[in-house]
């Protein structure tokens, strides 16, 4: 059997998941490749590392999204009034935060960690201000909104002060406070969307 990038990547986010340091000669032998196709395919730790945390990124909004839609359907409101944007927003920080394999990666290797989830050029923030945008988007058109900054702005700005957030222990020692970043991120996406 072929092991294609992709399988890597997955076994990768796997091994994240559960909190389990990536060492690449070690997975290489699990797969069953030499460490030279391994590298061939993946690229250095971090790349690799930051594939498997965007796949997990990836994963953890687009649950998100779903739960949304379990329980709001298309709305773009909840019954309260708040956009779909501010609460798969506040949900996504919620579950990174909870993720005990993501606690274990801060409490080990912390500088590259944040190193690899903050990269501008790498795989997981970029990807991440994409899906803000999109979701901006589709709720500023369907609630009426004219966003007041263009959109990628705004995401980035969401992005950006949401990891300051989830990762305030790690960057300036200070305890993650997910309700005050709700606050602070649901008045900047309100007051930059006007109707």
């Amino acid at each position: 059997m072929t092991v294609s990038t992709d399988d890597i990547v997955r076994h990768a986010a796997r091994l994240l998941f559960a909190g389990t340091r990536l060492d690449l000669g070690r997975m290489a032998a699990e797969l069953g490749i030499s460490r030279t196709t391994f590298f061939r395919r993946v690229g250095n730790r971090d790349e690799l590392m930051g594939a498997g945390l965007r796949l997990l990124s990836d994963r953890t909004w687009q649950q998100a999204l779903d739960r949304w839609h379990a329980e709001h359907g298309d709305a773009v409101r909840d019954p309260a009034g708040r956009l779909r944007c501010l609460w798969v927003m506040e949900d996504y920080r919620r579950e990174v935060a909870g993720n005990e394999g993501m606690r274990k990666l801060f409490e080990t290797e912390s500088t590259v960690a944040l190193r690899v989830l903050t990269d501008p050029r790498g795989g997981v923030q970029p990807a991440l201000v994409d899906a803000h945008v999109d979701l901006f988007r589709a709720d500023a058109e369907a609630a009426g909104l004219t966003p007041l900054v263009p959109l990628p702005d705004l995401a980035f700005a969401v992005v950006r002060l949401g990891e300051s957030f989830l990762y305030s222990d790690v960057l300036a020692a200070r305890s993650v406070e997910l309700t005050v970043a709700t606050t602070l991120l649901d008045k900047l996406v309100q007051g930059a969307l006007e109707r």
